[in-house]
């Protein structure tokens, strides 16, 4: 079960081969807590939001997920509006940055499964009219740190250091591991594929 309403996260998780049982968007509270690391924050969120959603299906495996842009020891919000877009851009252009993801996995035992994944981004310098080229194209819409990198803004990437899905929204690797370890199988593998 997928503790998130994201089609990214789930088109990922189709990407290794689970398809999750259901789909049940955690609600919580994303304020950071009073001098939280954004590392800390990332974990804590998705620990979060999987325990809610496991409590509402007992014995289910449940994965819930959160992605945290930073720079330094600033989180960067979801951008809901333009100027918090732009904002985000304008403060990511020409430096390194850290996506943050957090992963958990509730098992059918309530236990949770925390791992943290984080990727560093290098962008270009962006002009002027390329931040607002980007703002038209509205993928900035609720993304973490206010860019899409599957998007139009992986050409402002000029390198990235550690997982791709991760800055997408969920560190494939560590995510089929923890599945793996629970007992959950590719679906594939189940139908008797591959």
């Amino acid at each position: 079960m997928l503790a998130s309403a994201s089609p990214r996260r789930r088109e990922l998780l189709r990407q290794i081969g689970f398809e999750p049982g259901a789909i049940d968007p955690a609600e919580v509270d994303e304020t950071p807590e009073k001098r939280e690391t954004p590392p800390r924050y990332a974990v804590r969120l998705a620990r979060l939001k999987a325990e809610e959603v496991a409590r509402r299906h007992p014995g289910a495996v449940v994965l819930g997920a959160d992605t945290v842009v930073a720079c330094g020891r600033r989180i960067l919000p979801k951008a809901e509006d333009e100027g918090t877009a732009r904002q985000c851009l304008e403060m990511l252009s020409g430096r390194r940055h850290r996506v943050h993801g957090g992963l958990c996995v509730v098992d059918p035992k309530g236990k949770a499964h925390c791992r943290l994944v984080t990727t560093i981004v290098t962008f270009k310098r962006l002009e002027r009219r390329e931040i607002e080229a980007y703002l038209l194209t509205g993928e900035w819409r609720g993304k973490a740190g206010g860019y899409a990198i599957q998007g139009r803004a992986g050409a402002f990437a000029r390198a990235i250091n550690g997982s791709y899905s991760n800055v997408v929204g969920l560190p494939l690797f560590e995510a089929h591991g923890l599945l793996l370890g629970l007992g959950c199988v590719p679906e594939e593998i189940r139908e008797g594929g591959g």
